[in-house]
């Protein structure tokens, strides 16, 4: 039998902590394996409990959800934990620092239960939660922001097949539409995306664009 996915809820409201958690705690496949109240503490339990997948709030005291999250998976962090990053702000500017700062995906709060299960269950696979469209839209939205990173194009490690393949997943195609563009079949480009993240050390499709967009491949 599979291990349940870990679970660690944090968020400053009690009461929404807790309807988080029963709602966690009552599906087989899923276990609340902590709960706290504000990002510092996220910190400390994710180190001593080491959850799958943090569930985490933006707006808290002491350490915002925002730079927990940093500290917890972004970028050169040795051990990364998977955040799914759940608000009741519907701001693009939340929703683009929490994929900055390394979320692998993002929430409302009045999502429907079913959809936040859904949530945790995506981010817990390692897949990123955003719809690519949507991904592509927040962040060719905050293109300008992106800090331009040394070397062009011609220095990434990938071949050039791979190359298309990224800049395709940059511009917001999903599986389906990267085949069908590239004419080859969705297990092929599966296999692409696969070798794309492992060659240049990305976690997920979100990752994907903001490197891309970084490397001046899209625009």
């Amino acid at each position: 039998m599979t291990a349940p996915v870990r679970v660690l809820v944090c968020d400053d409201q009690v009461l929404i902590r807790t309807g988080l958690t029963t709602i966690i705690d009552a599906q087989p496949d899923l276990e609340v394996v902590g709960e706290c109240g504000d990002g510092q503490a996220a910190v400390d339990l994710v180190g001593r409990l080491r959850p799958d997948v943090v569930v985490m709030d933006v707006r808290m005291p002491v350490l915002d959800g925002i730079e927990a999250t940093r500290l917890l998976a972004g970028s050169g962090v040795p051990h990364p934990v998977k955040v799914l990053v759940v608000t009741t702000f519907n701001l693009d500017e939340y929703v683009y620092e929490a994929l900055r700062a390394g979320a692998s995906g993002f929430l409302l709060k009045d999502a429907p239960p079913p959809q936040l299960l859904h949530g945790i269950r995506t981010v817990a696979t390692g897949a990123a939660l955003l719809d690519p469209e949507v991904t592509r839209q927040l962040v060719g939205r905050y293109a300008a922001r992106i800090r331009p990173a040394e070397g062009g194009p011609e220095d990434i490690p990938l071949t050039p097949r791979e190359l298309e393949v990224l800049r395709l997943i940059a511009d917001g195609l999903s599986n389906s539409e990267i085949a069908a563009a590239l004419v080859i079949s969705q297990e092929t480009v599966k296999t692409f995306v696969s070798r794309i993240l492992s060659k240049l050390a990305l976690r997920d499709r979100v990752q994907a664009v903001v490197y891309a967009y970084r490397r001046g491949l899209v625009t």
